[in-house]
């Protein structure tokens, strides 16, 4: 127990019954809960028997590495996985039960679009979006397709909800199910075959939930069959950082908390080990406004700390100048010399552009965070899709997106029949292609056109084996993809030119990397370009898995950080500039849908609530010092409009003396910006 304050070591002991533990930013969540894994099995819980649930592939990563630390070889026998990964796991053991095989397929939100735009008959990605999000909310809702369609308002709904059954349909040809299903589907297995949920029960001795507050109302009754009535729990969770109602999640979970566990333990964690006292102060007066389900205060002990600076500026460029001048300015008179030690947050994605102009500007290296990885873009994913099916052809959620993507003739309904004939056999699609008994369930055509894929696909496979070299992959690479059509496949399936032009240059710039790869040119941990032997294609694609820790590198980047306020949960800098404070962005503009500024219904209440919980998590991912700006001038649209500053520089009561910025810091930056310019001009160009 050593390092662990008293309210943190009171919820590590805590062992036999249901636990609420409400941890504020900065108060050592993460080692709460290793150090209450350690301390379960230290009391004889085996550690197969403890699960602890997080919300992020990254946040299960950290604490699976702690949780080694602590504990040694056996942290390798806790479940550390996201809900989702979870769901997984319910689902290959015990799907069978609800028809599904072992081996069935997860569909990415580009699958399910596609597959929406061939059930609702439509071509257009936005109308197939609508549905998939009311599809969304149906199900994190229990209801399927005839359920929606009974309880339907109108007759959009209506048309949704047979669109819903059609999707199913698919689904369950395809032995594919969707994210929301990895949460659905485990709740129904508990919920309707009491013996499966006997056993999950007796299997797990003690559940942990990180982030408890995001959790919605589906994985709130999955969380409650998984623990029984004995309520062997622990939920780490903090009310005034729940920023994600728009997804779904909801503080009815926290509320419901006592009442369903009347035994229940509430412990607070209040002391923060990450920012200074001037900036809780802030944090601790924004947030006051809002009703408190369990009222806490931070503190900390580190000290008083520079107070926080409000900076407003003429327009956005001013902003941007002003950001950067502060960095400067830092650098030039602080003890943070590292480019990483700095983070500029905002609320809306489109925020970054004028501040990834001024930062290139001043030759300042950054990285924008939360927005896409380039291996998670659909274009990407449809390639190594192919890939992944050339180097294991039982792949099935690869032959599913390579058989459609681009549409070769080969209809949903051939696929179905496919999918079943599969099943019953207990086959792969691919290996239930080949079978000699196809025919007795599909017709003549549709075999002949799964056997030509077939064999495109094994073709394929043979000579990426032997295709040795940078400009043999390139050749190869740019063969198939005009055998397939891929370049017109993005033209005829995007809304604009432009839009599919950027695709195809993605595609492009991947194949480059790849054909790099198999010359002997490939990327070491630092980034660098190394030497090495050449691989045949198909050996580099046999790693395409690993791909997506390339765009994990550049965590240890030594870049300035851009990120929206939603993606920097969790995150912490040594310097943060909050921009763009204004009304109408944060808070987000609060107009009702009847156009009706200001109307104070439960719904706007609630979004301003959760906005100002935004800006709380804002404020505290600072540690040492804290600017926050606003422009009096802003872009609306193609006008130009007064600005106001955010409600919330007003609630965080800041004292007279920084609600403008300290002329003698506005002068340091100057300086800072000024010596800046004057080395790149005497560095000339290049």
């Amino acid at each position: 127990m050593s390092g662990l304050n008293l309210a943190q070591q009171e919820a590590v002991n805590y062992l036999h019954g249901p636990c609420l533990v409400l941890a504020g930013a900065g108060s050592g969540k993460t080692r709460v809960i290793t150090h209450k894994i350690a301390r379960l099995i230290q009391a004889g819980l085996s550690a197969k028997r403890i699960a602890a649930i997080t919300f992020t592939n990254k946040a299960a990563s950290e604490m699976r590495e702690r949780a080694k630390g602590l504990i040694g070889r056996e942290a390798k026998d806790v479940v550390v996985c996201t809900f989702h990964a979870l769901g997984v796991r319910m689902l290959r053991q015990d799907g069978a039960t609800l028809g599904l095989k072992p081996q069935f397929s997860i569909l990415d939100s580009d699958d399910v679009t596609s597959i929406i735009k061939d059930a609702g008959g439509t071509t257009d990605a936005a109308t197939a979006r609508q549905w998939q999000w009311a599809i969304s909310l149906w199900k994190n809702m229990g209801l399927n397709a005839a359920q929606a369609e009974a309880q339907a308002k109108d007759d959009n709904e209506r048309v949704t909800a047979r669109i819903m059954a059609r999707y199913e349909e698919r689904l369950a040809a395809f032995q594919s199910v969707d994210f929301d299903d990895l949460i659905g589907l485990p709740l129904r297995l508990l919920r309707d075959h009491p013996q499966v949920r006997a056993r999950w029960q007796q299997d797990l001795g003690h559940v942990l939930v990180d982030e408890y507050q995001d959790t919605n109302a589906t994985q709130y009754e999955l969380l409650k069959l998984l623990v029984g009535e004995r309520g062997r729990f622990t939920a780490v969770g903090d009310d005034d950082q729940s920023i994600y109602g728009w997804r779904g999640a909801t503080l009815d979970n926290l509320r419901k908390l006592p009442v369903d566990y009347p035994q229940l333990k509430v412990i607070k964690l209040e002391q923060n080990y990450r920012s200074t006292s001037a900036i809780l102060r802030a944090a601790n007066n924004v947030i006051q406004p809002n009703p408190k389900l369990f009222p806490k205060t931070l503190f900390s002990e580190l000290g008083e700390g520079e107070p926080v600076r409000v900076v407003d500026c003429d327009n956005e460029e001013h902003e941007a100048e002003r950001a950067v001048a502060r960095i400067q300015s830092i650098r030039a008179n602080g003890a943070h010399k590292e480019w990483k030690d700095f983070a500029l947050l905002y609320r809306a994605n489109h925020q970054a552009r004028i501040f990834e102009q001024a930062l290139r500007k001043a030759q300042i290296p950054y990285k924008v965070s939360g927005g896409q990885s380039f291996f998670d873009r659909a274009e990407i994913r449809d390639l190594c899709a192919w890939l992944r099916l050339w180097v294991n052809n039982d792949d099935d959620p690869a032959f599913v997106r390579s058989v459609t993507t681009p549409k070769r003739g080969i209809g949903h309904q051939t696929l179905a029949s496919l999918g079943t004939f599969a099943s019953q056999y207990k086959l792969s699609l691919f290996e239930a292609l080949f079978s000699s008994s196809l025919g007795s369930v599909l017709n003549a055509r549709a075999v002949g056109s799964l056997h030509e894929f077939g064999r495109y696909v094994n073709d394929l496979a043979w000579r990426a084996g032997r295709t040795l070299g940078a400009e043999d992959a390139r050749a190869f690479l740019s063969e198939w993809l005009r055998d397939i059509g891929y370049e017109q496949h993005l033209y005829d399936n995007e809304e604009s030119e432009k839009l599919a032009a950027s695709r195809w240059n993605n595609v492009l710039e991947f194949c480059d990397w790849m054909a790099q790869r198999c010359g002997g040119q490939i990327d070491d941990a630092a980034g660098v370009s190394v030497a090495s032997e050449k691989k045949s294609l198909l050996e580099v694609a046999q790693t395409i898995a690993l791909l997506s820790t390339i765009s994990e590198r550049e965590q240890d980047q030594n870049v300035v950080t851009l990120s929206t306020l939603h993606a920097s949960k969790g995150l912490e800098w040594p310097h943060v500039v909050l921009v763009g404070c204004n009304e109408g962005l944060l808070p987000f503009k609060l107009d009702d849908d009847d156009g009706k500024a200001g109307a104070a219904n439960e719904s706007i209440l609630q979004r301003l609530q959760e906005e100002r919980r935004l800006m709380y998590v804002g404020i505290t991912r600072a540690q040492r010092s804290l600017a926050v700006s606003w422009v009096k001038r802003r872009k609306k649209g193609r006008e130009v409009v007064a600005g106001v500053p955010s409600r919330f520089i007003a609630e965080m009561a800041l004292d007279k003396a920084t609600i403008k910025e300290d002329p003698r810091e506005k002068l340091k930056a100057l300086r800072a910006e000024f010596a800046a310019r004057k080395a790149l001009g005497a560095a000339g160009p290049g």
